[in-house]
């Protein structure tokens, strides 16, 4: 982990995260230090070809001969570490179409809460004003609900609620935190455990999580008006299943639509959440208030697919050559772990 943070920093992260309890790099500075890792592979010889979507993977008698582009061409390898992330739905799609073993994963959904930040300040530090010298609070909390973990996910304090659909007619929102952690608000995840058993109509297919994850988002975006507002809720109201009245302006930039958002979740995660809110409040004096606002969909904690290999050579179990890697092969959980396993399947592909 320390040789991870140490490069983060050689790319242009703060020093202060490899000192910190809970390392923070700050959203706003991701993309610079991405584009100096990009310029450094190019610099020690690598290529990096953008505009350049995958849309097959050239397999022959179980092993990697390439992959053919969007626009016709074809580059041959032996060796290809499939580090998609945990969105590239077209991949996994691919995959599955060419009977190459992949299985639905167990994930988490619910929806995003965001409270004044001055409030989680006074909630966590039992003072009405948290001076200068203390960092906006975070908070983390679990609860058991009906046999169910509820819990928070990706608490962003001092940050923003963001839209994150990677396709037409869906809405998916995330939380992001600047450098500084500075804005008004803060905003979490609140999550609900889903996994086989709830997959229903969509069966046995590997796919059923993907496509579970993908109905939610879908009606989200229906029920936002077909556009980027996100239905949403004050938080006791949601808990009451009454509609609000009226929304306060949240971060989420596109806008909010009140909606009763037992219209949007299923059933079971709706009420999973409405009770797990208020268990919350007990907890957290304070936090279950109106003042904060639900907003739907928070569906993409991790990967809805696995993409199986082996424990030692981390090679794929039943194509040579085919190395899964980081989050979106279900082997990474944020951007440490992502890049320590990028790392291990680098090496292992060379051997």
């Amino acid at each position: 982990m320390q040789r991870i943070l140490e490069l983060l920093v050689a790319f242009g992260a703060t020093k202060e995260i490899l000192v910190e309890a809970h390392p923070h790099i700050g959203t706003n500075k991701l993309p610079g230090i991405i584009q100096e890792i990009t310029q450094t592979i190019i610099e020690q010889g690598g290529e990096v070809l953008f505009n350049s979507r995958v849309v097959d993977i050239l397999l022959k008698n179980n092993a990697v001969e390439g992959v053919a582009l969007q626009n016709g061409e074809k580059i041959a390898a032996k060796k290809l570490i499939l580090a998609t992330g945990h969105s590239a739905r077209d991949i996994f799609v691919l995959l599955h179409e060419k009977g190459v073993a992949i299985e639905a994963k167990p994930f988490a959904l619910g929806v995003r809460v965001e409270h004044p930040q001055e409030l989680i300040d006074s909630i966590q530090y039992k003072c009405d004003y948290r001076g200068e010298f203390l960092p906006p609070a975070p908070y983390s909390i679990v609860k058991q609900v009906d046999g169910r973990g509820v819990y928070s996910f990706c608490m962003c304090p001092g940050g923003i609620i963001a839209p994150c659909a990677t396709s037409p007619g869906e809405i998916v929102t995330n939380g992001w935190s600047p450098s500084k952690r500075d804005q008004a608000t803060a905003n979490s995840g609140i999550v609900v455990e889903v996994g086989p058993k709830d997959f229903g109509k969509f069966g046995d297919t590997p796919l059923a999580a993907m496509y579970f994850q993908q109905q939610v988002e879908q009606k989200a975006w229906l029920e936002g008006g077909k556009t980027q507002t996100a239905p949403a809720q004050r938080l006791m109201d949601f808990s009451s299943g009454k509609l609000s009245i009226d929304l306060p302006k949240t971060s989420y930039t596109p806008g909010v639509k009140s909606v009763e958002l037992g219209t949007v979740l299923p059933s079971f995660i709706y009420k999973s959440l409405q009770k797990g809110f208020v268990e919350f409040g007990k907890n957290m004096k304070g936090y279950f208030t109106n003042e904060a606002v639900v907003h739907a969909t928070e569906s993409r904690t991790s990967s809805p697919v696995r993409i199986p290999r082996d424990r030692v050579t981390l090679e794929h179990i039943q194509i040579k050559g085919l190395y899964p890697c980081g989050e979106g092969a279900g082997y990474g959980g944020g951007i440490v772990s992502a890049a320590i396993d990028g790392e291990k399947c680098a090496e292992m592909a060379v051997k």
